[in-house]
């Protein structure tokens, strides 16, 4: 109850805070597929707010894919991740390891079991500009893993002047979240054209 009541009060801050909210086709599904919400990524509060912008059915299944380097680290961090979010937490590599890219891989495709819905940011790091980064090939290897997945973009405005690097305090400007439609990955698609596919279906959602 009381982890319960804290989500709840976090989801109310999180819109609070960022004034975002939600826009676009917010998702008509049909059956009960397992979701991908996939952003771009630009602050911290970024996740809390599609978080927050989900209905609640579907936020008590969602959870985020977050670095363990930042949210594993502190006793708050640590049961916001684990208690609140139920964050998978990943360890981020610097490098191009193949064999960390797979237990990554590994590690969310178990945290999703065959219910769960998450929030991932295809870049793998903040755009310090607010300009969509090149997405890497994560959500592929994800699709390929678990091809029923629908992966639904998400488009975030205004987070990274909300809530500049190395800021603590929010800067009142009003944000927004717009969902687009699902897609899914098309037999015989390869890492590029799904890839440019997902990253099209995102930018379009800022047009």
């Amino acid at each position: 109850m009381i982890v319960r009541l804290i989500a709840r009060f976090l989801a109310f801050i999180a819109r609070l805070i960022s004034g975002a909210r939600p826009g676009g086709s917010m998702i008509i599904v049909k059956g009960d597929p397992q979701m991908v919400f996939f952003a771009n990524h630009s602050s911290h509060l970024d996740f809390m707010v599609i978080w927050s912008a989900l209905p609640p059915q579907w936020r008590a299944r969602t959870r985020p894919v977050a670095g363990s380097d930042y949210w594993g680290k502190g006793p708050i961090r640590r049961f916001l991740a684990r208690r609140i979010f139920k964050a998978i937490l990943i360890e981020r590599s610097t490098g191009s390891s193949v064999s960390h890219a797979q237990e990554s891989i590994d590690r969310i495709a178990e945290g999703m079991g065959d219910r769960s819905h998450i929030i991932v940011f295809p870049e793998g790091t903040r755009s310090m500009t607010g300009e969509l980064l090149p997405f890497k090939s994560g959500m592929y290897h994800l699709a390929l893993r678990k091809p029923e997945l629908l992966f639904v973009p998400v488009y975030l405005a205004n987070m990274n002047r909300i809530l500049p690097k190395g800021e603590v305090l929010p800067v009142p400007i009003v944000g927004t979240v717009q969902f687009g439609a699902g897609i899914q990955l098309q037999a015989g698609e390869d890492k590029q054209a799904f890839l440019a596919r997902a990253r099209e279906a995102m930018l379009a959602l800022r047009r």
